[in-house]
């Protein structure tokens, strides 16, 4: 934003801080808070702590001290953006995904030659896994974690580790279950989604699907073709129940086979065309080819009854090609319609705004301080920056750039 359009909407910008700062209990912080808040918003290459200080014509110890030294916690204020997030966007679904910091060295918390969708490839960089809520038109992030790969674990990394200040209770855990943990914290503060989607680095894991069935959560997943399931018809080759001690793991009679298998099996004409958006020039639409299979592969998770339960596999199969390009699995129950699983299905798109936004215009990745903690205060005040923007751009009374 241009300093007049900021002039503009300060008023609400100070409202907006006053009440998701509201547990930063000093005045001092709350006043920096706000400070960093407008630096961020505020028109500039960079929103690093320095340039933004600038800017805002302060000296930028003040910044400095308020990310790095002080001892706010962010968990309260990510809670309060949580709710306002949910109230502003009215999500459809939550979207689990994450994105690459590229960093220089070998200094901030996290950052290891590593792959990254941001890079296309691996680079040295972090890699920060967030959850968002999203509609068919707005989206806000919720909450987010840093990854530490086991680099960071090993004891040469002692140095660097006390040097960022992590946490002794902070070690190297993978992404999917960094997202788990995000999902446990915010349905500790009453928030859970209609539906979570997330791409195939999540939905391909076994154990990242079974963590959100034991969390009775219903999914989206994108998954890879080589994923293997049984048809539908298929039946345990033995009761559940056919001994004492612990339940076998089912055993069916068919071998279970790729799930590009069962879609070139039933064949592009079991599908149908399904418009899943209109987009600003065409509606976005293509061909699904939509089957009910129970996924094989390792732990199957049978259902009480010993079988393992039946889900979705939804195929994209655009006209020309000769196999599916695409392929997602669902446990939203038997009757949804198609035009639903698609949508959900293809939800994801809303948050690549997200991020465009995040590190373009607020600086998501400009952050050049070196503490685990400040990395997370930062990345929650870009949430709160782009929470504001979304909220002024979704009011009546608005101006009319926001």
């Amino acid at each position: 934003m241009r300093a007049g359009e900021l002039a503009a909407v300060r008023g609400r910008l100070e409202e907006f801080a006053s009440e998701v700062f509201a547990p930063l209990v000093r005045p001092d912080w709350l006043e920096k808070g706000q400070l960093y808040l407008r630096g961020l918003l505020l028109d500039g290459r960079r929103k690093s702590m320095q340039p933004m200080a600038e800017r805002l014509g302060v000296d930028h110890q003040r910044l400095q001290q308020f990310m790095t030294s002080s001892t706010w916690s962010v968990d309260q204020v990510r809670a309060r953006l949580a709710w306002r997030a949910v109230r502003a966007v009215q999500p459809q679904v939550w979207v689990v995904d994450d994105t690459g910091f590229p960093k220089d060295g070998k200094a901030s918390p996290g950052v290891a030659r590593q792959y990254s969708g941001t890079l296309g490839k691996v680079g040295n960089c972090q890699i920060g896994v967030s959850v968002h809520a999203a509609s068919d038109t707005a989206s806000c992030p919720l909450s987010w974690r840093l990854f530490l790969p086991q680099s960071w674990d090993v004891p040469e990394a002692e140095a660097r580790r006390r040097a960022c200040r992590i946490p002794e209770s902070e070690h190297h855990r993978p992404k999917w279950e960094l997202a788990l943990d995000m999902l446990d914290e915010l349905a500790g503060i009453g928030l859970r989604p209609a539906a979570l989607v997330a791409d195939t680095g999540y939905g391909a894991n076994v154990y990242f699907r079974h963590g959100l069935e034991e969390r009775g959560l219903a999914y989206v997943l994108q998954v890879k073709g080589e994923m293997t399931a049984h048809g539908e018809e298929a039946v345990p080759h033995q009761p559940a129940h056919g001994r004492l001690g612990p339940r076998p793991l089912p055993r069916y009679r068919t071998r279970p086979v790729p799930l590009r298998d069962h879609v070139l099996a039933a064949g592009r004409h079991r599908g149908r065309a399904v418009t899943w958006r209109k987009g600003s020039k065409a509606a976005m639409r293509s061909h699904f080819v939509l089957l009910r299979v129970r996924l094989a592969g390792r732990r199957p998770q049978p259902a009480p009854d010993g079988t393992i339960p039946l889900v979705w596999l939804i195929a994209q199969w655009p006209e020309g090609e000769r196999e599916p390009v695409k392929y997602w699995i669902s446990n939203l129950p038997a009757n949804i319609p198609a035009k639903d699983l698609v949508r959900l299905a293809k939800s994801r798109w809303r948050i690549e705004h997200d991020y465009r936004e995040l590190k373009t215009a607020l600086g998501l990745d400009h952050f050049e301080g070196r503490s685990f903690t400040g990395w997370h205060r930062h990345v929650t005040l870009v949430t709160a920056a782009h929470l504001f923007l979304t909220e002024q751009r979704r009011s009546p009374k608005a101006p009319s750039r926001v």
